[in-house]
């Protein structure tokens, strides 16, 4: 299920950066935008792109670590800890 919509959110946004490269392309056409206001906001798009993904793999982590701890599941680190005494 996870994959899923990891795959759904990823084809989701690709999409919406075609469509936005799509409509930007078109106000240049139109003279309405140039090239560096384009490729400014492309920029930008990424940037905040990259920063949500950080933010949400950040996120996961702790979700995923607060699994691991709810649940009692021993992890690398606690196992090679067991493996020194």
């Amino acid at each position: 299920m996870f994959k899923e919509l990891m795959y759904t959110g990823l084809g989701g946004a690709l999409l919406f950066k075609e469509k936005v490269e799509e409509e930007l392309k078109k106000l240049e056409e139109k003279g309405k935008i140039n090239t560096s206001d384009t490729k400014s906001f492309l920029e930008s798009l990424k940037t905040k792109g990259e920063n949500e993904e950080n933010r949400l793999k950040d996120e996961l982590k702790t979700a995923i670590r607060e699994v691991i701890e709810e649940l009692g599941i021993a992890t690398k680190k606690d196992i090679e800890e067991a493996l020194k005494k």
